[in-house]
């Protein structure tokens, strides 16, 4: 056949593949941790975003890089869980600021300590310049690539 290889390269040969097979599993065990406590991912990531200042949903959008229809929904299920607030913020009533509930932000540091437990399941056997090896290498992937949105599933 013309244009057909006969050497198909194996998955495990790349590295793309490790690293996705290492992140699913990772991934996998945060999300059955947070919704454990009645949050999802994408919801946990708008909280910890807001534990810092309210913020307006366009803000949070770019910070996160998600569209605005996004954080909408977000937002919606947020409040319809009563842990954030929404609100009208400026003369016109049009724009408005996302901020936590008092039972947001109570859970915030509770998600968080989840998160540290997930990382220390999953990386804390590693020695520490391995794992500055591996976090120096991803952010500079990052960097290089410009990737702006933030990691949600």
């Amino acid at each position: 056949m013309a244009g057909y290889s006969k050497t198909v390269s194996d998955l495990e040969t790349h590295l793309g593949y490790w690293l996705r097979y290492v992140s699913n599993q990772v991934s996998h065990a945060f999300a059955l941790k947070v919704q454990a406590r009645g949050v999802t991912v994408a919801e946990w990531v708008v909280m910890r975003q807001l534990y810092e200042a309210p913020a307006r949903p366009s803000d949070l959008a770019e910070q996160l890089g998600m569209t605005r229809g996004a954080i909408s929904k977000l937002a919606d299920r947020l409040v319809a869980k009563r842990l954030i607030t929404r609100s009208a913020a400026g003369g016109d009533g049009r724009a408005q600021m996302l901020a936590l509930e008092s039972e947001g932000r109570a859970q915030v540091p509770v998600l968080a300590a989840l998160a540290d437990r997930n990382d220390e399941e999953f990386f804390g056997d590693l020695d520490a310049t391995t794992r500055q090896t591996i976090e120096s290498a991803m952010r500079e992937i990052v960097r290089r690539r410009g990737l702006k949105a933030v990691p949600l599933e």
